[in-house]
């Protein structure tokens, strides 16, 4: 089978006004990001508010995610926990479920509790002896934990499921480039994330994958595609028509903006988070629809 790659969009979590899950809005962010051309979907990351969730709608959001997607796109089931004993099982059910692979951030708790590079270690081998299926790590700055490069490549040439990599934290791009220089063919997936921020020189890194939110889906389409035909000019324009949207994402909305404009665009229903996250303020929420508008995104479109 061929690796993984492409654009795997992170999705939200749907909820109701009232904070419960809404199930036909999630079909309908699947439908949505299918039809904009994706090549994969990740699901309950942190972009999809995985801290607010419950294990039973855990389970009822994957399988009903992964049953209505069935088998169009694969998707990447987010399984982390500081527990080993509990990421291992949440990891097993996943793929019990279909997932096509797990992704998992490295063992932590609140803002002082991480391990070390041993425990780490011995975190993704438990995992893996739980699933047949590959494991990404979460390289993420929410995790608080430092990953180097020398470190993940010594994970993947000893855990050989652990063979994808989702670099967020600190400077991707050179982390990118060391990571695919030492783990050489342990390495099948580099990927980026944190929005596609620095989408081209992760590229230009080696990177096979990125995980954006679900904003700016059509022009990261075109941008990827552009870039493997060989046109980097023409990638780095359809790139750069969107990295104002992108800034603003990252910058002043967070997972609210996919929110935002799935609901601006009847996609979702409700476009609330499960309290207590924070609501985009009217000014912001404002301006990231005028930006939207003015690319004529997708997102505002396909349910029309």
């Amino acid at each position: 089978m061929a690796p993984f790659g492409g654009i795997f969009p992170i999705a939200p979590t749907a909820f109701s006004a009232s904070g419960d899950l809404d199930l036909a809005s999630q079909r309908r962010v699947v439908d949505y990001l299918i039809a904009a051309g994706v090549d994969g979907i990740c699901i309950l990351a942190n972009y999809s508010e995985q801290f607010s969730l419950a294990d039973a709608e855990r389970d009822t959001l994957t399988t009903t995610i992964i049953d209505h997607v069935a088998g169009r796109v694969p998707v990447i089931v987010t399984t982390s926990h500081y527990g080993t004993r509990i990421a291992a099982e949440r990891s097993r059910r996943a793929e019990a479920a279909g997932a096509a692979m797990v992704m998992v951030m490295p063992p932590y708790h609140g803002a002082t509790l991480r391990v070390a590079e041993q425990e780490i270690r011995d975190h993704y081998a438990a995992i893996a002896d739980a699933t047949s299926i590959p494991i990404m790590v979460q390289d993420a700055p929410m995790s608080g934990t430092v990953l180097t490069a020398a470190f993940l490549a010594r994970l993947a040439r000893e855990v050989p499921q652990v063979a994808y990599f989702k670099l967020e934290h600190g400077v991707a791009a050179d982390k990118l480039r060391a990571l695919v220089a030492l783990g050489g063919d342990a390495i099948a997936g580099p990927f980026d994330g944190e929005e596609s921020i620095t989408l081209l020189a992760d590229l230009a890194a080696g990177a096979t994958g990125t995980m954006p939110g679900c904003t700016t889906i059509d022009v990261l389409r075109r941008t990827w595609d552009l870039w493997h035909a060989g046109d980097i000019a023409g990638a780095t324009a359809e790139y750069e028509r969107g990295v104002p949207l992108i800034i603003y994402e990252n910058k002043l909305c967070g997972l609210m903006a996919t929110k935002a404009l799935m609901a601006e665009g009847g996609i979702l229903a409700s476009e609330a988070p499960r309290h207590p996250y924070r609501p985009l303020s009217p000014e912001i929420r404002a301006g990231l629809v005028a930006m939207a508008r003015r690319l004529d995104l997708l997102v505002l479109r396909w349910a029309a």
